[in-house]
């Protein structure tokens, strides 16, 4: 090549390299609120995990991903790849998520129980106000897992709805199909949608990576005011029609006939069989209307047992029952004003949810057949069983603003011998500022007791409010309030959070959980975030929290606690520690407990893809309630998460609480919980799971197997069986035997039929 044209195509080529070198040099560049404008198919999708259907091709794509966690704002180790698009029935949604497949963690599970899978998530707010949103998971098994996240009560785990999913690992990564139907989500009725939404993925390893396509502030404590948008779903219709739920339960129950008789068998009642048939009907989009004739409220899994030896309160239990899932969170208020497990056992049950515009409306009622009845007092509270009565609650909430809201609730108890009790409340969560938020509830009540000396000597000669009041159902009526605000700071950094409440003593609330009255109560807490460089440390958070109770009146010092802590989040293995200290001081029935103190630590790991642990130890002196001495306490916690298949779980755990009299040494209670479940999923369809537990407390084993068959979120058939073992004590202080006291047969079969 001649001189001359040699320098002309080095020249050339110089030229063309240099946009390449730009791009190369290019640093990455988070998006802020991204905006996409999603395609319309005119054939539906088959969702099999494939990707290999031609309408892929005509999808929207986002192809810019970056990690909001651990790392801020930064590019992700793995690339992503989302494909949108919709027809008239559904909302599609694919993943290419790009990995070495050796290093997958996924498992066949049951929906809504992943164990620390890579996953996947859909998040849409439809009406893009900040209010509530719609999370959809999948794994790289196709299983599912669905919350409703809200403003006021957080994700809501319990939450189900019908959709599709599919996936499969493939040599270069995995890959996910999700298709939504229109007719599972509540949105505006109008011609043109314009959502609120954000991809994530999830890459659990040593950190928990999160990826996600709308870029984080975290100084801005709106986390979804933050989304992109999806604009141009057009002419689609959000669910309306009926829904009919039937459900058959058989059940067999049986108990040991004698428990003075070492020789007694279990007496075995009839075989009953209970049909509930439940329905919703959706006139508009914008209005649900639900009722249940003997609905199901079983549970097919018993309540985790908790220590419960040395509480001086009704315990509170979450709600799992699928009757409550659709508008449960409208209902949540900063005080448990209404706790929907207070409805024990309903005949019938009707529950009506709408939206017009910014304003949520939610009404229900039931007529339950073991209502539930609580006395809250200064330091205890008392739970009885009053029989039938029939159940109103009226919530409303309007939304403000960007991301504030009003609120307002009514419920009424009405026990049908004698006896009411009456809430009405005010509550509102204003956003003052990025980093500023004030929210609070005003509540005022009217009781009505029953008058019925029966209970008497439950109740006893108790009385309360300066003894105006006696404790026992002898029909008094009385009136009370209560009382809440927070100024609530949250940054990157630097956190706070200022605390105001009172009730007074006579206030009750036959519909809600407040099991300790007649105080004032302060506090403040602080926290600030450290986020270190180049160290084995992700995070390190000291914090400290103040607090101080006071009798509502008179203003003498119940309870006071100071606490310091330091949490501090590694990049090995998931491990986090947390340290803390705490100084208390407390009266109770008027004798002072000074000089308390607890130190404790809490950790846990993820060590790899089948092995995780949670740890914690507590050490300190504290109040035995029942002997009203102090005591040395000691208590520890170590749990299991173990999956030696992809399709077998195994979690083991236990719980040990013990205390020492201070002076004397005497053991004023020791003891501890051993749970254990075991999950295996055969397929999709078909899995059996066993529980066993056993409480030292009490000196019982409880066995339940079950196994599940199930085809969708609300079509499922069960059959299981629980088995209750004592230790039964004959000749007193000589003799004891294991005796199984208790058991149970039971099959479920419920389908849902949707038009």
């Amino acid at each position: 090549m001649k001189k001359g044209n040699e320098t002309i195509y080095v020249f050339l080529v110089a030229i063309l390299l240099i946009p390449l070198s730009l791009f190369a040099s290019r640093d990455f560049e988070p998006v802020f609120k991204p905006d996409l404008a999603i395609a319309k198919l005119t054939e539906s999708i088959k969702i099999d995990g494939k990707l290999d259907d031609r309408q892929w091709a005509m999808a929207s794509q986002i192809t810019q991903f970056h990690e909001r966690h651990p790392r801020e704002l930064a590019e992700p180790e793995v690339s992503t790849r989302a494909l949108l698009a919709y027809d008239e029935d559904n909302l599609y949604i694919a993943f290419i998520c790009n990995d070495d497949p050796a290093e997958i963690r996924a498992t066949m599970c049951q929906r809504d129980h992943f164990f620390g899978d890579d996953n996947v998530c859909v998040l849409i707010d439809t009406y893009s106000d900040a209010s509530r949103a719609y999370e959809f998971l999948v794994n790289p098994y196709g299983i599912q897992m669905d919350r409703l996240w809200s403003s006021v009560a957080g994700e809501d785990a319990g939450f189900d709805l019908i959709w599709e999913s599919a996936a499969e690992i493939t040599d270069s990564g995995y890959q996910v199909e999700i298709a939504i139907p229109f007719a599972s989500l509540r949105f505006p009725n109008r011609e043109v949608q314009n959502w609120k939404v954000d991809l994530w993925r999830s890459r659990p390893r040593e950190s928990y990576n999160q990826y996600s396509w709308a870029a984080y502030d975290r100084n801005e404590e709106c986390w979804v005011c933050q989304w992109g948008t999806v604009n141009g779903i057009e002419n689609v219709q959000p669910g309306k029609g009926i829904e009919i739920l039937p459900t058959f339960v058989a059940t067999q129950s049986g108990s040991l006939s004698d428990y003075d008789n070492p020789a007694a068998k279990i007496d075995n009642g009839d075989i009953t069989g209970d049909l509930s048939l439940g329905g919703k009907y959706s006139p508009t989009s914008d209005i649900t209307i639900e009722a249940a004739y003997n609905p199901d409220f079983s549970q097919i899994e018993a309540d985790a047992a908790q220590i419960d030896v040395n509480t001086t309160f009704a315990l509170f239990y979450p709600e799992r029952r699928p009757f409550f899932q659709e508008g449960s969170d409208l209902f949540r208020t900063l005080y448990n004003s209404f706790y929907t497990r207070t409805i024990n056992d309903p005949k019938f049950a009707a529950k009506m949810i709408g939206r017009l515009g910014r304003t949520n409306i939610s009404a229900l009622s039931a007529v339950d057949e073991n209502s539930p009845y609580i006395i809250p007092l200064r330091e205890s509270s008392i739970l009885m069983n009053t029989g039938r009565s029939y159940v109103n609650v009226f919530r409303g909430l309007q939304t403000i603003g960007e991301n504030s809201r009003i609120g307002f609730l009514a419920s009424d108890r009405r026990f049908e011998h004698d006896g009411s009790g009456t809430v009405l409340a005010l509550d509102f969560d204003i956003r003052l500022a990025q980093n500023y938020r004030i929210d609070g509830q005003y509540i005022g009540t009217h009781t009505r007791e029953p008058d019925d000396s029966s209970f008497d000597s439950m109740l006893g000669d108790l009385k309360f409010d300066s003894d105006k009041y006696t404790a026992a159902f002898d029909g008094e009526s009385y009136y009370g309030t209560a009382f809440i605000t927070r100024l609530l700071r949250r940054s990157r950094s630097f956190n706070v959070m200022l605390d105001y409440n009172q009730i007074s003593p006579t206030y009750r609330t036959q519909l809600g959980y407040d099991p300790i009255n007649s105080h004032r109560t302060f506090s403040a807490g602080a926290e600030y975030v450290f986020y270190p460089k180049n160290s084995i440390f992700q995070r390190i958070t000291p914090s400290a929290f103040q607090f101080r109770r006071w009798e509502f009146e008179g203003g003498d010092l119940r309870n006071s606690s100071s606490n310091i802590s330091l949490n501090m989040q590694t990049r090995f293995a998931q491990t986090y520690f947390n340290i803390y200290y705490n100084r208390d001081w407390q009266r109770y029935r008027d004798i002072e407990f000074d000089r308390l103190w607890s130190i404790g630590l809490d950790m846990g790991s993820r060590l790899s893809n089948r092995l995780g642990y949670n740890l914690s130890l507590r050490r300190g002196v504290g109040v035995s309630y029942y002997d009203l001495a102090r005591g040395r306490e000691t208590g520890a916690f170590f749990g299991l998460d173990l999956k030696p298949l992809d399709r077998l779980i195994i979690e083991p755990y236990i719980n040990y609480s013990r205390s020492e009299h201070k002076e004397t040494g005497e053991v004023l209670f020791d003891g501890y919980i051993f749970r254990t479940r075991l999950r295996y999923q055969a397929n999709r369809e078909m899995s059996i799971r066993l529980v066993l537990q056993y409480n030292d407390f009490r000196e019982r084993w409880d066995i339940d197997p079950l196994l599940t068959y199930r085809l969708g979120s609300f079509t499922v058939f069960y059959v299981g069986s629980t088995y209750d073992y004592d230790n039964i004590e004959y000749d007193p202080g000589k003799v004891r035997q294991w005796k199984l006291s208790s058991r149970q047969f039971f099959m479920k079969l419920q389908y849902l039929f949707r038009s």
